[in-house]
């Protein structure tokens, strides 16, 4: 006897008859419904029923491991099934092979290009074809854009500029909450401002909120200390003396 499917599993029992069906492109089965069999029930009364047999046929998904193991077991198992067994328990074997087949062909189409037995979700309506044969439109055009998208990712990518020499200085932790501030100019937290001011004496960056500096300890809330008078300029007068003049020619104090 041969499945109208590429692969497929013979779970029959002395008990009854049970078939497993795979779909030849994606491999997700049909089990069809449990036989019982006349013979084994008259001669000795319905008794275990195989592990994992169920009364009515159901579709599973998961592909098999190894198609050719497959289809050899389940030729296998239907040669090991015939051996001893009686000619009313071989004819019931395939009168339920047959019935089960039918079952599980309602859940599956043939494709009129490779021939193959799929399952709905392999199969497009629209062509009679199976999607390796003709692809569904709307996939296939989302994996192009989705491939096409990659393929630009990759050469911005390569082409990207890494480093150009300056960063923004931003608190990683709010001086008002404590917080992580996330990336933006305001904690996420609380609202406050996250950006940095200038120590005005020693210039260096200072997260808003903070009393001293971490540089050189100024006091952030101290008026910055007025900038040096020029080489020669009195600090007292503002009069412009001569370069290395040490007091001032027009008020006498020390200059510099």
């Amino acid at each position: 006897m041969q499945a109208f499917v590429r692969n497929y599993q013979d779970e029959s029992t002395d008990a009854g008859f049970q078939y497993t069906f795979y779909c030849d492109r994606c491999h997700d089965g049909f089990k069809s419904s449990f036989i019982e069999s006349a013979t084994y029930k008259k001669g000795r009364g319905l008794r275990n029923i195989a592990d994992g047999a169920g009364i009515v046929g159901s579709l599973f998904g998961g592909a098999i491991g190894n198609l050719g193991w497959a289809a050899e077991r389940g030729g296998d198992r239907m040669a090991s099934n015939m051996d001893g067994r009686s000619p009313a328990w071989r004819q019931e074997y395939e009168q339920a092979f047959q019935v089960a087949q039918n079952e599980a062909s309602r859940h599956f189409k043939r494709c009129n290009s490779c021939t193959q037995w799929v399952c709905f979700s392999c199969f497009n309506d629209d062509e009679g074809l199976c999607v390796q044969c003709a692809p569904l439109q709307n996939i296939a055009v989302a994996k192009a854009r989705a491939d096409a998208m990659q393929r630009n990712i990759d050469e911005a990518a390569q082409t990207a500029t890494v480093w150009q020499g300056k960063i923004e200085s931003q608190t990683t932790v709010c001086p008002s909450c404590g917080k992580p501030t996330g990336i933006g100019k305001f904690c996420n937290n609380c609202g406050a401002s996250t950006e940095m001011r200038t120590c005005g004496t020693c210039g260096g960056q200072v997260a808003l909120g903070v009393r001293f500096c971490s540089t050189c300890g100024a006091n952030m809330a101290a008026p910055p200390a007025p900038p040096a008078p020029p080489p020669g300029v009195c600090g007292g007068c503002g009069f412009q003396n001569a370069p290395g003049t040490n007091f001032c020619g027009n008020c006498g104090n020390k200059v510099g």
